[in-house]
């Protein structure tokens, strides 16, 4: 069922099938009728960052960027799902065209710029959901905030969105906002994770309740970049690192239609260097602090193989808009299929 519904939204826009492919997954929802897509995926419950999945397997941010189809996403069977990026004041993004499909190598591209109607709508949103399951919140800068006032940003949308999110996503590895990608250097990042710690051992006190920090990186990073951030987070008690955004990178595509589109290409051409970044963060934190692995996963294995370079959980978008939600259970499989291996041979 889901090629046929494929091809008909591939004949559109990209854009324009996104937004109606969204409100068709909530009308089904609303209707009761999301059964006839989403697939039936067996519970394998773990604990990571103190948080207890049903399964391993979310819903990576960009997908519902206001919150707006949270309870129909949710019903999909994800793990957990992931919203925004969202930033302190509402922005438009940048120019349309602005989101790019590559079918032959099941990628896409995209120069979205954080478009987004703000925390507060987010917020809102989120209160009027009846989900019930993980919901990660992720949180940006505005793209006029200069760089250094980004930390301000960020604590601005952290105090918001604390009380609603299960957990908070730290996004500074889009490629899409200008200079964003400058916070994943050693003096910049070590201030803005000074600053997120205090902010969430404070809210912590305030709401009585502890929400994890995640912190969201680009696989455009070289091994001593990767050993230094994840120094950082070891440093300033971080509590988890999601590996990774879109890469800048065009390997793999070069002589595709749209591969000299600016943005960053998610989808099966990310694979590798995903997976490459989460094996030295496997490394470099030696267990300390749990990586959630996104980039490529465009079947059961790939979500495998970032599990066995040293993953707790995965994250799938790209994928999802390719192969369907009978991704989300493939991947499940396949990684409980990889952990009893894992457990066989210790």
């Amino acid at each position: 069922m889901y090629s046929f519904i494929r091809s008909i939204f591939f004949s559109l826009d990209a854009e324009t099938a996104h937004g109606l492919g969204l409100r068709a997954i909530r009308d089904a929802h609303r209707l009761g009728m999301l059964c006839l897509l989403a697939p039936r995926i067996k519970a394998r419950p773990r604990t990571v960052m103190g948080l207890n999945f049903p399964n391993p397997v979310g819903l990576a941010a960009g997908m519902d960027k206001n919150g707006d189809y949270i309870d129909a996403l949710g019903a999909l069977g994800f793990g957990f799902i992931e919203i925004g990026t969202v930033t302190p004041r509402p922005q438009p993004g940048n120019p349309q065209p602005r989101l790019f499909r590559l079918p032959k190598a099941n990628a896409i591209i995209n120069r979205m710029g954080f478009n987004n109607k703000g925390v507060d709508y987010l917020v809102s949103r989120v209160k009027r959901s009846g989900y019930k399951g993980i919901l990660g919140i992720n949180i940006g800068k505005n793209f006029d905030t200069p760089i250094e006032k980004a930390a301000d940003d960020y604590l601005t949308c952290l105090r918001k969105v604390y009380p609603y999110a299960s957990y908070v996503a730290v996004n500074i590895s889009s490629p899409n906002t200008k200079n964003l990608r400058q916070l994943q250097q050693s003096d910049e990042l070590e201030n803005l994770l000074a600053a997120l710690k205090a902010e969430q051992k404070s809210l912590a006190g305030q709401h009585g309740k502890y929400v994890p920090l995640a912190l969201k990186i680009a696989p455009d990073l070289d091994t001593e970049q990767v050993i230094a951030i994840a120094d950082l987070l070891l440093k300033h008690g971080i509590d988890g690192v999601i590996a990774t955004n879109t890469t800048i990178g065009r390997e793999g595509v070069e002589e595709l239609p749209h591969a000299d589109e600016s943005g960053g290409l998610s989808g099966a051409p990310l694979r590798k260097k995903s997976t490459a970044v989460i094996r030295q963060l496997s490394l470099a934190l030696q267990g300390k602090i749990p990586i959630i692995g996104v980039g490529g996963i465009l079947n059961g294995l790939d979500a495998a193989e970032k599990i066995q370079a040293g993953a707790s959980l995965v994250q799938i978008y790209t994928g999802l808009i390719y192969r369907g939600p009978e991704l989300l259970a493939e991947c499940a499989e396949e990684i409980e299929n990889a952990e009893c291996m894992s457990c066989k041979v210790k």
